[in-house]
Parts: C-alpha cells; structure tokens; sequence
C-alpha cells in the first residue's frame, strides 16, 4: 500500500522550518521558540495583509467568522496578556488568577479583545484600532514578548505561556484560512505557507485488504499529569491518563476521499457538500472563490459531522472513537496517513479523569459535552500544532473547517 504520512518535516521546506532538523514544539527551547514567535507572526500579518488587498476586513456578519481586524487584534492582545501583563509567567499552570494584571499597551484592549467577555456579535460594532496602529501593537507587544523570552528560565513552567501563545497564534492562523476559503479571500500567492491543497493523494480506501486490524487490545488516553509537569507542554483537556479497552476493529487507512464520497452522494441522491458542484465534465471544487477542477484522490473535505455519520451509515461503518483513531495512529506511523483533514470521530468533547483547568479557563471547560471530537490536521494547521495528541472539538454542523473523516467496522 502506498503510503504518504504527513510529518512536521514534510511542512518545513518553504515553511519556515528546517526540514533537517524537526522541532518538537511542545518541548521548544527558549531560541526555538523566539524564532517560531517571530516567524508566526510574519504569517499572520502576511494573510492580514492578503485580507487588506482584497477589501475584505469588513467581512459581514457570520457566527462562524470573526472581523479580520477584531482578530489581528485579539492575537497581540493574547500574547501581551499572558507574557508582558502577567507577573507570574514563569509560574506556568500554577498561575494564581487572584493576582491582578499588569497594564496593557493599549487603554481599550480588554473591552476590545477579550473573547471571553466580548459578545461574539458585538465585534462588527467595535471602534477597533486602524490597521497601521493595530499592527504597532502587535509589534510592540511582540518585542516585549521576545525581550522577555530572552531573559527566561528553561523549565517547563518558564517557558509555558511561550509556548501556549504560539500555539495560539498558529491556531488563529488556521482560522484565518479557512475564513478566506469563506469569503472568497484569494491566498494563492501564500500556498507555500497557507495551502488549502490537501498534501497527499491517498489510495482508495472501500478495499478490506487495504484496512489496518485491531485485536482486542487496552490503549492509554491522555498523559500522565505527575509526569507530564516535566515534560513540556500539554493542554489541559489531554492530561489525565487512563485506559481504554478496544474490541477488535478494523480502520481506513486513510479519510475518506472524494471519489468515495460523491460516489455515495451519487448513489443515496444527497446533497453536494459544501464549496462543490456539479459540471457537465465531473465536479469542481471553490478554493478562495476560485473554481477548479476536483482531484478525485483527495480526502473529501468541508465535511459536516451528519454527513459523515450518514456516509458511514450508508456504507455500514461508523467513525472511530478518539481512541481507536489515536491507537492506529500511533501505534501503526507506517500505515496510518493522517493530516490533510481534521477527522470527525464519534467521541463527544469531554474531560478526562482528574481534569484541572490550565490557567486559559475558556479553553476546554465551556466546551465540554457539546461536540464531538476531531483528530489529526489540516492542510492549513500549522506545524507547531501537528500531533497525534492533539484533542480538537467543533460544533458538528461547521463546513467552514477543514473537516473530512475515516470509517471504521462497526
């Protein structure tokens, strides 16, 4: 079976990494991280920057979308937040929130930025910063960031919200994409940073020869939490090892793609997922308002969590658990090809045993019991956040992300 298992390395030539020399993110030293912080940031202000010459940082109103200058804005008032205005950052998740804050850059920035107690539908309303003044914010608070950085301890809990503000970065990045595949925001002149071209054209799946088999077998989720505080960095819904007991299954080797997916649309006479449509040559795919023809070997893409519930159904599968999807792709590296499309599994968002939340309160604890989980990547998930452990969580009905999944026996 051929086999195209996405790696950090694979993502670094052109992207800002060294290939030769992969990092760990969640274990990054002090130098690592001032150059991923750097490099991060000239992402981010490369696809604001797509966004202002297109004319779209006034995006209409969406509950699935954010105003592009709202979240420029909010990523500078996140890292400030937890690195220049936190007294206790070398204090890692034994940060005490009774403690106040120190002052902002910016007088507004908390009645602007702040995610947790600005209504969603208020910030179209904002009076927000230009963009020339909200990019000197970002780079004033990113040279304090860096100067702060270069004057820090080298444990974990030193270098905790360094590594948690890059990665939150490089998670409103991702957002970023996928709302230009939105609104019709054309990054084709970023693919080498920002592609929404799926990596690897991945052989057909519907074979039982091609499934890769489980006997029953106990696999861990989670980390442990004692051992793990020395260990680098974990977010808090991944801590709390504890076992699950696996029946024998069988899994896809690879998501479902398209020409299994429209097969089945073809056949049980569904709907056409979204950004697809039907020519008199085939199908064609919009990629940031442009459309184009759709490689067939590519994994199905912008798939909702009915949908894909429903392909199984109708192909008498089901998803995987987080559990079994996590077992085959850790267990199985060689044969278990994820990282072109966030997975859907059938395991709903909900905290492991023990949990304690991590001082970024509305990070996981909101958010439990109200959708299912996704596993592995996206094409436009930057490398810092690619892992097997990695624990994402949307509402089921999102088409806007880069959402595919994988079948497994029932």
């Amino acid at each position: 079976m051929r086999h195209n298992r996405v790696q950090d390395s694979d993502l670094a030539a052109n992207d800002g990494w060294s290939a030769r020399d992969p990092i760990d993110w969640r274990r990054a030293n002090a130098k690592q991280l001032a150059n991923g912080l750097r490099d991060m940031r000239s992402r981010t202000l490369a696809v604001f920057d797509a966004y202002a010459a297109a004319g779209s940082l006034d995006v209409r109103y969406s509950d699935e979308l954010n105003p592009p200058l709202w979240e420029l804005g909010h990523v500078g008032w996140y890292q400030e937040l937890w690195i220049g205005r936190n007294s206790q950052r070398d204090a890692g998740i034994r940060y005490d929130h009774t403690l106040a804050r120190l002052p902002s850059h910016l007088a507004s920035s908390d009645s602007w930025y702040d995610s947790g107690t600005v209504a969603h539908a208020s910030r179209w309303h904002l009076p927000l910063l230009s963009p020339e003044a909200c990019k000197a914010y970002l780079a004033a608070t990113l040279e304090q960031t860096l100067a702060l950085l270069a004057v820090a301890g080298d444990s974990d809990a030193a270098l905790y919200f360094y590594r948690l503000v890059l990665f939150h970065e490089a998670m409103h990045l991702e957002a970023a994409v996928y709302m230009a595949q939105a609104v019709g925001v054309d990054l084709a002149h970023l693919s080498q940073l920002y592609t929404t071209k799926l990596i690897a054209n991945y052989p057909i799946s519907t074979s039982e020869k091609c499934q890769i088999f489980f006997q029953n077998t106990a696999w861990t989720l989670g980390n442990d939490r004692s051992a793990h505080l020395q260990d680098g960095f974990a977010f808090d819904n991944e801590l709390g090892a504890h076992t699950v007991h696996l029946d024998s299954y069988s899994i896809d080797p690879q998501p479902v793609s398209w020409r299994e997916y429209l097969g089945y649309v073809i056949k049980a006479r569904c709907k056409l997922p979204r950004y697809i449509r039907e020519t008199a040559g085939g199908y064609e795919q919009q990629v940031f308002g442009q459309w184009q023809a759709i490689d067939l070997a590519h994994s199905a893409v912008h798939i909702s969590y009915a949908e894909a519930t429903a392909y199984c159904a109708y192909v008498g599968r089901r998803l995987p658990t987080e559990a079994q999807w996590e077992c085959a792709a850790v267990s199985q590296p060689e044969q278990f090809a994820w990282g072109d499309v966030w997975e859907w599994t059938s395991s709903t968002f909900v905290p492991f045993p023990g949990f304690v939340a991590h001082p970024y309160l509305d990070y996981s604890e909101p958010w439990f019991h109200t959708r299912p989980v996704l596993r592995g990547a996206c094409a436009a998930t930057q490398a810092v956040m690619r892992s097997p452990k990695y624990r994402n969580y949307f509402m089921p009905q999102r088409t806007d992300i880069y959402s595919g999944f994988r079948t497994c026996s029932l």
